[in-house]
């Protein structure tokens, strides 16, 4: 029965820094996140939130990470994508200690309704995918970000995007991390030596780890750069473990497009 409730007491206390870590991060979600429209050349219009590093100096060359938000995150608000369940992956990266150690600007693009950032019946990018490297391109015109850190990250319906958009265009990131996602793991000879960390918990029923298994099997059967993380306590909400992963940002900015 002691151990019982140690047991219970350290369940209770991580889930109290869980929480924690999240309201910290979002006392403000909108703020420092500038609400743009990227309008692509079908004239579809994509919502996004833009955070340039404070001092941003033009003749120096800044690293972006492009956060892809989940199910909970579609719309035509443009807040979605940076609040709520979407906090940690967007407002990890700014806070005062990260951005200190490494200034980076922070994409967030946002679906519309149903639409996914994924398509797995072809070779080609969702039409959501494309709108956002469109976007990444036309931010690499108005920003000096650096071509060679271009980081892509995402949860859930944002982990598979992850996933089929760096086996669809290796060529674009420098690095991924894949959350509670899944992918084509017949794909990933195109990722072999991009790094890549993924993460899911062991007890996720709404896109089960098999997910993620298969895809980090199928890396490390041909030798790929492949790190994961697996909570076997934790259900589909694992941004709330994975993003304050000690190690997570450090790695992260150590990786350049080869």
């Amino acid at each position: 029965m002691i151990v019982s409730n140690k047991l219970m007491v350290a369940i209770s206390i991580s889930l109290v820094l869980n929480c924690l870590s999240t309201l910290l991060l979002a006392q403000d979600p909108e703020q420092d996140f500038d609400a743009r429209i990227f309008k692509g050349s079908s004239g579809i219009e994509l919502p996004y939130r833009l955070f340039i590093p404070e001092n941003y100096i033009s003749t120096v060359s800044y690293p972006i990470i492009m956060y892809l938000h989940g199910g909970a995150g579609a719309g035509n608000d443009n807040l979605k994508q940076i609040s709520g369940g979407n906090t940690n992956g967007t407002h990890v990266w700014i806070t005062a200690e990260n951005q200190n150690n490494y200034p980076c600007f922070v994409v967030a693009p946002q679906l519309l309704g149903f639409n996914r950032w994924n398509d797995p019946d072809s070779i080609r990018l969702s039409l959501y995918a494309q709108l956002a490297v469109d976007l990444l391109e036309t931010l690499k015109k108005e920003f000096n970000i650096d071509p060679d850190r271009v980081y892509l990250t995402g949860q859930s319906r944002g982990g598979w995007g992850t996933w089929d958009m760096i086996t669809k265009r290796p060529d674009l990131f420098a690095a991924a991390v894949p959350l509670c996602g899944g992918g084509n793991p017949r794909a990933v000879r195109a990722i072999q030596n991009l790094p890549v960390w993924a993460f899911h918990g062991a007890l996720d029923t709404t896109v089960p780890v098999e997910n993620s298994r298969v895809m980090v099997e199928a890396l490390r059967k041909i030798g790929g750069s492949i790190k994961y993380t697996e909570y076997p306590d934790v259900d589909h909400g694992v941004w709330n473990k994975a993003y304050f992963e000690s190690e997570l940002i450090s790695w992260l900015f150590a990786q350049k497009r080869q």
